[in-house]
């Protein structure tokens, strides 16, 4: 409980509640898994991958350890590396421009849009030129489907002008941009199923999703290895990076209900959204587009949100801060470099986003509670 109200503590990401819905389907999904005993790419991992380009309309979906590993494999794949310039937004995740520098590729940042957090399509030409004066010669791009919400890959695609489009769909696997699913976007579709995304394993694990006949077999040697028709046989250099099939089979029970979820998701974010306009910035989402609502952030004054997270806790609503430092002022990557224009949007929403709880299973009551505590908050 508590120490200030007597009112329990409310998850921020209420795992437990899935795991109560699913509890039988699971157990029996894994214990079929201990049954047969193959750990490693075993049955489920095909069946799996086989649902899951189903589910986003893609050729292929290749299964790895993490999301983080889906962006390398994708990357060495194109063989994106040292000279090379990607592209990628300022406000993200740390392993978007990560995985630049692992392949030995240099990520240059480009600027956010304020109105969906989304990278600003009209500010790629200037990363471009930025990367060649850099003497860099720019080979991709990672848009980024931040708290859930697609990017505007129309635009992504206008200005990319030839460059490898990889979308960093981690947060945001089973959303949509103009009424189609992400996993179809660019040249390849990366996702996590960390547990907390809202399609989550109990674990870690990661996808590729591709139209690209050729480059899914690329993939498909680089997890295991760099392998070619024996597994003593490297074709090129690779790593392990595979999906235990346990994963997988966990993964085909969350998907059979993952819409189900996404439903309740959007319906939870329309009822924050109606009650809490007005008292602060509320996210939007464009027309055509579906998210999937891994965040729901809102925007308020940057010298009032650590008075409001503070009161909050003291109220037993947990809320977290994404990202409160941009990539292009943390240690590790300051000194790459950024695109024409700058990042002010970056800098800006760095110190006034906050996000409040959100799941598929937070209850009326429960959200009723969160929306009275923000609302008292900064009266």
């Amino acid at each position: 409980m508590n120490q200030r109200t007597s009112q329990p503590v409310i998850p921020f990401i209420d795992v437990a509640a899935q795991r109560r819905r699913l509890g039988g389907a699971i157990d029996a999904a894994v214990a079929q898994v201990l049954s047969h005993c193959q750990f490693i790419l075993g049955p489920e991992v095909r069946m799996f991958e086989a649902e899951l380009a189903q589910f986003c309309g893609a050729r292929h979906a290749v299964t790895c350890a993490s999301g983080t590993d889906a962006l390398v494999l994708a990357l060495r794949a194109q063989g994106i590396g040292p000279g090379d310039a990607v592209i990628c937004p300022s406000f993200t995740f740390c392993a978007t421009a990560e995985v630049a520098a692992i392949v030995g590729a240099t990520p240059v940042f480009v600027d956010v849009e304020e109105r969906t957090f989304n990278i600003d399509a009209a500010k790629i030409p200037g990363a471009i030129a930025a990367a060649r004066r850099a003497g860099l010669t720019p080979k991709a791009i990672i848009p980024v489907d931040l708290f859930g919400l697609p990017a505007n890959h129309a635009g992504v695609a206008a200005e990319a002008r030839g460059l490898f489009i990889l979308d960093d769909a981690a947060q945001a696997f089973g959303a949509s941009f103009n009424n189609r699913r992400l996993g179809t976007f660019g040249h390849a579709t990366a996702t996590s199923f960390f547990p907390a995304k809202p399609l989550g394993c109990y674990g870690d694990g990661g996808a590729v999703m591709t139209d690209d006949d050729a480059m899914a077999e690329v993939l498909r040697s680089l997890r295991m290895h760099g392998q070619g028709g024996d597994r003593y046989d490297n074709i090129r250099v690779g790593l392990a990076s595979r999906l235990d099939t346990i994963q997988a089979a966990i993964l085909s029970e969350k998907l059979k209900i993952f819409p189900d979820e996404i439903d309740a998701r959007n319906r939870i974010a329309r009822r924050y959204s109606e009650a809490l306009r007005g008292t602060v910035v509320v996210p939007e989402v464009p027309a055509g587009s579906l998210s999937v609502w891994a965040q729901y952030t809102i925007r308020v004054p940057a010298a009032r949100r650590d008075q409001l997270a503070a009161v909050l806790r003291a109220e037993g609503v947990p809320t977290a801060v994404y990202y409160p430092i941009p990539l292009h002022r943390q240690q590790a990557y300051k000194h790459f470099p950024v695109g024409d224009g700058g990042v002010a949007v970056s800098d800006r929403l760095s110190g006034e986003v906050i996000s409040l709880p959100m799941h598929a299973y937070l209850e009326v009551a429960t959200q009723d509670r969160i929306i009275d505590a923000v609302r008292r908050a900064l009266v």
